[in-house]
């Protein structure tokens, strides 16, 4: 009787986890799997905060994050790969820092996991390194991004941060990011072989791609300094010279490739030769088997030439790079096919010494191909003899290397041209410039001039069109330029709209005056931009050699001085330096920097001048005059200084210096009369200061901080600077408005304002020029001016205020016209803040002495002695 036997038991199903773990970690032991799921899921978190950190931020910076992000994945696509080494590196390290520098580390960490897929996808097809490989390089940037940011906060605490010293740090950081993401990637293979990480292999395998790591930082950094003074266009501009600069390297090193496999090519040709020296006829014959097979099948172009120069055979490879069939090749002279001014080049290069057996260097020429265009190879060749008995030969090897020199080619004309007019850059102008100077100290009847341009309206048109309009004026203004000038002479773009000429082997002072006044003529003739009209005119500076320059700095300053003395002189003209040109601008200069100065050391005061309801007599408001009283030229007068302030770009300080100091003065004096808390004040602006972005939020901020009602503050501004910018300025004004401060036309009557400008523009005063208070009682004609303003400022909502009353008749005059304010010696001069304080205090006297004495006279007029105590 037979046992049946007992059932075997089927295998336990595997849990969900071990069949992933089993299709996607076959090779992954239990502590290289804990090590992979927890790298994976802390770069996931990185990432994670990462976009939840950046989401907060504008569309600008986001477009710019993901531009950066997709350039480092894409340089990860196309790595270059280096001769001799089993190593590869990318690009995409230098924008992955560039985005840490502009963006923080969490823009670094995202660009780093993009460029860390590429490259794993690349490299790779398993998802374990797909995923793992994004996730350590998020945690590798995350952390050496940190370390950055802490050691970068840590030098500006200590006032030790300066450009240099954040260049090295980041190139410190591309080195911890290298050390720690290696270390990362190495331990998974090392836990799952159970293997210790040795050192000396982690350097001897990964060594040179961290020095890779260092430059790439090093660029990044030098782009960021040149990101932070020119802005998002230099990264544009890097682009396209990185990726060129790369193919470069790339083709360099299939270069080297291709010259060891020649090299190759020549030793084993040569030991061909001796084994057909050795081996006869067979060997013989197999040697020259493979030589053929490698001559016939070369990628570069091959030719047996005999010693006359006459090609014995070209290869396929030579035949395609001339264009020709082998049979229009073979039997004539290789210089048939080279360029007529490098057939001499050719012809030393095929030197007597290759009948010695010594190969000759390397050289580069022109190549005819059979369409026409030029070829650029470079030319190898060497001795060569298939037996004894054989008349030797050489054999040369022509490599197509055009491609690096049209890059070459075109890598100049950006160093040295203008990207938008294509003109000669500073640089190239200072070398012709240079080139002119050394040709006048050898012969000093070689003489030239140079012009410096600069036009009137550039601005403008960039403010009003936007820039690209302006982008398209200066194009056609340097095609106008160039069709002045004669062909040897030289057109630069300096920057901006500042254009120079050099004129060389002028002869006489009159040709460059005649070329001036051409080009003024051409230049004033309206532009056609985007089917918009547009005026300009150049004001253009001259200066010549037979001054003595020995640098080209000097003669652009000195052309630059002249320049600026035709612009001030009434724009559209041309001016030629004279040694006191010099001297003025140095002691503007000197004047600019103690203005400077007076500033930071709060040298400047504020003079207070009253003005007057006519009416009653009392005090209304007063304007805040600044004052400089210089320590060596004694009191400054503001028409010499302001006019310095807004070409130097001090203005902006200046006005929110006297906006401080007024409003702080006003509050003062609302603290010391309860009688005074409407008080008011009028502050004069510059027409700049009305056109700036940031003007208003100033203007506020400076309200705010001293508690001023904006009410109680009004803005002075020229007629003239007011009509002169009205279209920068209106939007600034009517925000001013909105927010209640009250805006007035200064000097007016002297700008030629119309009705129509008056009726809209949101201003609250006028205030009537001296020139017309003067001649009240000489011209009765002025009489009517006055009072047509007067009329003109009632029917309009205005208040009118006259400037400069000088005389009793004057203000009498005034008063009988109807003009309801005024201001001038004969009520007060400019007063200092406590002289105000006291005539505040003794028109509050006297008002509650008449007061006292019969209260129904509390509104009337004051007297007029009252007045006339303000003149001291």
């Amino acid at each position: 009787m037979t046992v049946p036997s007992a059932p075997i038991p089927s295998a336990a199903p595997q849990a969900w986890w071990s069949r992933i773990h089993g299709a996607l970690m076959p090779d992954y032991n239990r502590k290289a799997t804990v090590y992979w799921w927890v790298m994976v899921s802390l770069g996931a978190s990185v990432l994670g905060v990462a976009i939840a950190h950046l989401a907060a931020l504008g569309t600008g910076a986001w477009l710019q994050i993901l531009v950066g992000c997709l350039i480092a994945m894409l340089a990860g696509v196309f790595p270059v790969r280096v001769p001799g080494a089993k190593n590869a590196f990318a690009a995409g390290e230098i924008f992955i820092f560039l985005l840490l520098l502009i963006h923080g580390p969490e823009a670094a960490a995202l660009a780093a996991a993009g460029e860390a897929f590429v490259g794993s996808a690349r490299s790779s097809k398993r998802w374990t390194s797909r995923l793992a490989s994004p996730a350590m390089a998020a945690v590798a940037m995350s952390l050496s991004g940190w370390a950055l940011v802490a050691t970068l906060a840590g030098l500006k605490s200590r006032g030790t941060y300066s450009d240099a010293m954040m260049v090295l740090a980041v190139m410190f950081c591309a080195i911890v990011y290298f050390l720690i993401n290696t270390v990362l990637v190495s331990l998974v293979i090392k836990l799952k072989r159970n293997e210790a990480l040795q050192l000396h292999e982690f350097f001897g395998n990964f060594g040179w791609v961290g020095t890779t790591y260092a430059v790439s930082s090093l660029i990044a950094g030098l782009l960021f300094l040149t990101f932070r003074e020119i802005g998002v266009s230099v990264v544009a501009a890097a682009v396209p010279i990185i990726a060129m600069l790369l193919t470069m390297l790339h083709y360099h090193f299939r270069q080297r490739e291709t010259d060891a496999a020649a090299q190759t090519v020549r030793v084993e040709a040569a030991e061909r030769e001796a084994e057909q020296a050795a081996r006869h006829v067979r060997e013989l014959q197999s040697s020259e088997q493979r030589f053929h097979s490698a001559f016939s099948h070369a990628a570069i172009g091959m030719a047996l030439v005999s010693t006359e120069g006459r090609v014995i055979q070209g290869n396929p490879a030579l035949c395609h790079l001339l264009g020709r069939a082998e049979e229009d090749v073979v039997g004539r002279t290789f210089s048939d096919f080279v360029h007529p001014e490098d057939v001499r080049l050719l012809t030393g290069h095929l030197n007597p010494d290759h009948a010695l057996g010594q190969a000759g260097p390397a050289v580069e020429m022109r190549c005819r191909h059979a369409q026409g265009h030029q070829v650029w190879i470079q030319l190898h060749s060497g001795y060569f003899s298939e037996d004894d008995s054989a008349a030797p030969c050489l054999i040369l090897q022509a490599q197509d290397i055009t491609a690096r020199r049209d890059a070459e080619s075109r890598l100049h004309h950006i160093a040295y041209h203008d990207a938008l007019t294509s003109l000669a850059n500073r640089m190239r102008f200072g070398e012709r410039l240079a080139q002119a100077i050394e040709r006048c100290q050898a012969d000093p009847t070689r003489h030239f001039a140079v012009m410096y341009l600069d036009f009137d309206r550039f601005k403008l048109i960039n403010d009003t069109l936007g820039h690209s309009a302006g982008d398209q004026f200066l194009v056609k203004v340097a095609q106008r330029i160039q069709h002045q000038v004669r062909p040897r002479d030289t057109v630069g773009r300096l920057g901006g709209d500042e254009f120079a000429i050099l004129i060389e082997d002028m002869d006489d002072v009159q040709m460059a005056v005649a070329m001036a006044e051409r080009l003024q003529e051409s230049l004033r003739r309206p532009y056609q931009i985007d089917d918009v009209e547009v005026d300009s005119s150049a004001s253009i500076g001259i200066t010549f050699s037979s001054i003595g320059y020995t640098t080209p700095g000097e003669v652009l300053r000195d052309a630059d001085i002249a320049m600026y003395r035709a612009k001030a002189s009434g724009r559209a003209r041309y001016a030629i330096f004279d040694a006191s040109l010099r001297a003025e601008i140095a002691d503007q200069v000197q004047l600019e920097r103690d203005l400077r100065r007076a500033i930071e050391r709060d040298e400047l005061s504020l003079a207070y001048q009253p003005i007057y309801d006519l009416k009653t007599g009392r005090i209304d408001c007063f304007e805040a005059l600044v004052r400089w009283n210089h320590p060596e030229r004694g009191p400054v007068a503001p028409a010499s200084f302001i006019p310095i302030a807004e070409d130097s770009g001090v203005i902006g300080t200046l006005t929110e210096w006297v906006l401080g100091t007024a409003c702080r003065q006003l509050i003062a004096w609302h603290h010391r009369s309860a009688g005074r808390q409407r008080l008011r004040l009028h502050v004069n602006v510059s027409g700049l200061d009305m056109c700036r972005a940031n003007f208003i939020s100033q203007v506020a901020t400076t309200l705010l901080s001293h508690g001023v009602e904006p009410s109680l503050l009004t803005l002075e501004i020229t007629e003239s600077m007011l009509m002169k910018r009205l279209d920068s300025a209106l939007e600034n004004m009517n925000r001013l408005r909105h927010i209640g401060v009250g805006l007035s036309v200064d000097d007016f009557g002297t700008g030629y304002s119309s009705l129509s400008y008056l009726s809209t523009l949101p201003i609250t005063s006028l205030k009537i020029d001296r020139s017309f208070v003067q001649k009240l009682q000489n011209e009765s004609r002025n009489g009517e001016v006055v009072r047509a303003i007067v009329t003109l400022g009632v029917a309009l909502g205005k208040t009118v205020i006259a400037e400069g009353i000088e005389t009793p008749a004057e203000l009498n005059q005034l008063r009988a016209l109807g003009c309801g304010y005024g201001q001038g010696y004969l009520l007060a001069r400019p007063l200092s803040a406590e002289s105000c304080e006291l005539l505040l205090q003794g028109e509050d006297r006297a008002l509650q002495a008449a007061e006292a004495m019969d209260p129904s006279r509390a509104n009337e007029p004051i007297d007029r002695p009252a007045w006339s105590v303000t003149h001291h």
